[in-house]
């Protein structure tokens, strides 16, 4: 019996080694890096041809924001599919340090996820290359996996928001 056993765990371990060696920090590789000026971010997303600016509005106790940090956020095919496509910054809904909206007025992050009408996190909210909200492209909550998040992102790059909503956009790629 024992030579059965360590047989199945010599032939598990390479893979939760490979698969432990495939993710990375979001905050190196997901999340750009920001000085708190939206404008100035609005700037750098169109000159790099993004799509759209993602913010994920978070909180440092919430366990969703943590999860999705952990499971999603972390893996290179979801930053290399965000970073090809948008400019991704993370927004603390309790913090008060000071950034510029993206019209220029100064604000603090608490008083931005206010204005946003954030109220649970992790709230993704996109908005397009003038700093408006894309309103139909705003997800509440952790997505189901990263499979789901990617789908969203796809769902705003191809422009599918302008004529669906993501629910309806999902269900054109659910498996039987």
């Amino acid at each position: 019996m024992r030579w059965w056993f360590l047989l199945l765990l010599g032939a598990l371990l390479p893979g939760v080694a490979a698969q432990a060696a495939e993710t990375r920090d979001p905050y190196s590789y997901f999340f750009e890096q920001t000085l708190g000026d939206l404008t100035e971010d609005l700037e750098i997303a169109r000159e790099q041809g993004k799509k759209a600016i993602l913010i994920m509005f978070e909180m440092d106790e919430c366990p969703f924001c943590h999860r999705m940090k952990n499971t999603v956020l972390n893996r290179p095919d979801v930053q290399d599919f965000y970073k090809a496509n948008f400019y991704s910054l993370p927004i603390d809904i309790e913090g008060d340090i000071e950034i510029a909206d993206f019209q220029g007025n100064h604000t603090t992050m608490k008083a931005f996820a206010a204005k946003n009408r954030v109220r649970a996190t992790p709230v993704f909210a996109f908005f397009d290359l003038e700093g408006r909200p894309i309103k139909r492209a705003r997800y509440t909550g952790a997505t189901r996996d990263a499979e789901e998040f990617l789908l969203l992102g796809q769902y705003v790059a191809s422009g599918a928001y302008q004529k669906t909503s993501f629910t309806r956009y999902k269900r054109q790629f659910r498996r039987n």
